[in-house]
């Protein structure tokens, strides 16, 4: 079994860090209320699909279209919207698709939808590579914002664009399912191949001395792929949970809403002022990495409850030779993620506990 490097640099981080800790109450708490809300709402892959955004069919353009928008799926916070309500401000970036006006990350996949009900094969990587096929005046016209805020990095994101369809052509015959086939089913290998091959992928820092691994959108492709497909085809791999959470803005503020992360006073006092951490910073290490490294700590917790539950029951239809065993709920870092960002994001849970909220971090990165 190969080891994820991103685990074992989230529990160096937490190890080393000065301006960001990880309550053993909090992880106990935190973990209790994140695991009744997911049985609550029966939490499972199927959300993924529920999302009108998120396509339906699963075939090999659907695995183009997931590496497509998790190529992209960076920076979406914005320069407008300082205050970060859950409102959005009128004039930040806008995508509107189907009469509805999305956001942050749902903004930049409403574009890509928004371009392939236009015929344009956005998706397609021998199409996006060429300049000739899709000049960068036409990928500026395809993100166009209905709002006075455009899309941040724009540049960026037509350089990434290019240079993943540079290397799918060279290296994997135009198809990423090709670098699936690579992987033979393991989700770390695939992850390998990924950060390996695209360097827009590759989310490092150094950090005490040594290289610490992230990668965010790597893994997020992978997840992406797992629920899509539900376990099945494309998205199939036997060692699925030894993925990651997924180190972004979102998640790392609801995990402080639920007290499973904790700031210095000069962290909160920065992230208050809004001031900007630059990419591979200690600051903006030191939240990435004990956000990573508390969310395995809530997964192992929450296995914890699952097999309390499981025994209990289990004593319940003691003498009942006939009486079904119980089954056991599926719980990974992935679940747990999606789970947080999903409903943080829809502010549909009560995160705040009490606790005074506290603002995303400012990063500008093709990372995450």
């Amino acid at each position: 079994m190969i080891l994820n490097p991103v685990l074992e640099s989230a529990e160096f981080i937490h190890n080393h860090s000065k301006h960001v800790s990880i309550p053993k109450d909090g992880i106990v708490h935190g973990a209790a209320k994140i695991f009744e809300a997911m049985k609550k709402t029966h939490y499972d892959t199927s959300k993924w699909k529920e999302h009108p955004l998120n396509p339906k069919e699963c075939n090999a353009n659907t695995v183009d279209w997931i590496f497509l928008v998790d190529l992209l799926n960076f920076s979406f916070w914005s320069d407008i919207d300082i205050g970060d309500t859950g409102v959005p401000h009128p004039d930040r970036y806008r995508v509107t698709f189907h009469g509805v006006g999305y956001t942050g990350y749902w903004s930049m996949v409403a574009a890509v939808n928004r371009a392939l009900e236009e015929g344009i094969p956005i998706t397609t990587p021998s199409f996006f590579a060429s300049e000739e096929k899709l000049p960068d005046k036409e990928i500026e016209r395809i993100f166009r914002s209905d709002t006075k805020e455009q899309v941040p990095l724009l540049q960026e994101r037509i350089r990434v664009i290019r240079e993943a369809g540079r290397v799918l052509l060279e290296k994997f015959d135009g198809r990423f399912t090709n670098c699936i086939a690579q992987a033979n089913g393991s989700a770390l290998k695939l992850v390998e191949l990924v950060t390996s091959n695209f360097s827009s992928f590759r989310d490092e820092a150094t950090f005490c001395g040594r290289k610490v691994q992230i990668f965010k959108r790597a893994q997020i492709l992978v997840a992406d792929l797992w629920a899509c497909f539900q376990d099945k085809d494309y998205g199939h791999f036997k060692d699925i949970d030894e993925i990651t959470m997924f180190a972004d803005y979102r998640v790392p503020q609801a995990l402080y809403h639920f007290h499973c992360l904790h700031y210095s006073p000069e962290l909160l006092l920065i992230l208050d002022r809004g001031e900007l951490l630059p990419n591979g910073s200690e600051l903006e290490v030191e939240i990435r990495g004990n956000s990573i490294w508390a969310v395995e700590l809530i997964r192992r917790r929450i296995l914890e409850l699952i097999e309390q539950e499981v025994i209990e029951k289990q004593k319940q239809l003691s003498g009942d030779d006939d009486a079904p065993l119980p089954k056991m709920m599926k719980v990974n870092a992935i679940l747990i993620d999606f789970f947080i960002w999903d409903f943080a994001k829809a502010a549909q849970l009560d995160l705040t506990l009490g606790q005074r909220p506290v603002k995303v971090h400012r990063t500008r990165s093709v990372f995450y």
